[in-house]
């Protein structure tokens, strides 16, 4: 197994660091809800660039679903370009960085909080720009993260989100239920040579489609930014009711399509878009414990049975990690090294 990339070594770091997360922020999250209940939680704006943009469609997706509470996602260039004033009373407004150090990030969260917005920092560097910021800071406890393509960050901040979540629903066994997730992702990197074999057959793959449906949207986003940016496959990501209107006219024999399809309420969807495509001659590259959609695959990725729909994306998105990561040395490519590409991005 290659564990010399920096990237595949964070990538089996995230069990454990799941489990850190849990046991380090589970009392500081639950005051937090505490005081969001008292200060009245009434909407959501998401702040977040990259791969923590993928993590806030998570945070829209959950808490819309588990919490009853409306999420929006922010353009940040409405307050640093455009210089908008926006009124923001009564809103939590969460900025997502693993590094902390997003200059628009930072700056919506500032104006959010002048004008009377309460602000919460999601970020690996607790001492960061951003957690600076904000009037609170959930640390992801994620570690260094040397690779460029961000892996553990990016199911840490899962992670936090999903803790959160559960603290406003007084859910005392959420830290259970990540430790139960970073179980079920050692299952997966158990069945790692899989993937690696299954990579080989799409070594000159150059473009293709990432599909899901629900929260899984976020891993679908995030596993498209995965190929870009560490295999130079220009992939985008759709939801499956949005690929079936216009985009499915891409379909011709052979056009891969990778579909991540864990059982749960959008299954039925997921199961009847697969046969679409099979029937349309796509090469599908299915993610899923299901049987009966598995056989519906070109290349099927069993995943492990009874994942909680809710915490599906946490480890569905290391499967689309290892797949991305093997694709990268199957075309002889360093996955540490994207081109052009350095860990702290910073845009205005």
């Amino acid at each position: 197994m290659h564990t010399t990339h920096f990237m595949r070594a964070e990538i089996g770091e995230q069990p454990e660091v799941l489990r850190r997360l849990a046991r380090a922020e589970w009392d500081a999250i639950q005051q937090l809800a505490r005081e969001l209940h008292t200060r009245g939680l009434h909407y959501v704006f998401l702040a977040a660039r990259g791969t923590s943009d993928n993590a806030a469609a998570y945070f829209k997706y959950l808490f819309e679903i588990a919490n009853g509470i409306p999420c929006g996602l922010a353009a940040p260039s409405v307050v640093t370009l455009y210089h908008a004033q926006l009124n923001l009373k009564e809103a939590l407004v969460v900025g997502i960085s693993q590094s902390g150090q997003a200059p628009d990030v930072v700056e919506y969260l500032a104006h959010a909080r002048e004008q009377g917005a309460l602000t919460l920092a999601l970020t690996n560097d607790p001492n960061s720009p951003l957690a600076q910021t904000s009037h609170y800071t959930i640390p992801l406890h994620a570690g260094e993260e040397r690779s460029v393509a961000a892996t553990k960050t990016y199911t840490a901040t899962l992670g936090a989100i999903y803790l959160l979540s559960a603290a406003l629903r007084a859910q005392s066994e959420a830290p259970d239920h990540l430790h139960h997730a970073a179980t079920l992702i050692e299952q997966v990197l158990q069945a790692e040579p899989h993937l690696q074999e299954a990579t080989d057959r799409y070594r000159y793959m150059r473009e293709c489609v990432a599909l899901a449906r629900g929260i899984n949207q976020a891993t679908a986003q995030e596993v498209a930014l995965k190929l870009i940016e560490t295999c130079y496959v220009m992939c985008k990501a759709y939801s499956v009711a949005d690929f079936m209107h216009g985009p499915f006219a891409l379909i011709e024999p052979g056009f891969p399509c990778l579909l991540f399809a864990p059982d749960g309420a959008t299954f039925a969807t997921a199961l009847e878009s697969a046969m679409k495509l099979r029937a349309g001659g796509a090469e599908t590259i299915i993610f899923a414990s299901n049987a009966e959609i598995l056989a519906q695959a070109r290349t099927p990725v069993p995943m492990p049975a009874d994942v909680p729909e809710l915490l599906s994306p946490i480890v569905y998105a290391v499967a689309g990690q290892l797949f991305a990561y093997h694709l990268a040395l199957a075309r002889d490519l360093n996955p540490d090294q994207p081109r052009g590409l350095q860990k702290v991005t910073k845009t205005r």
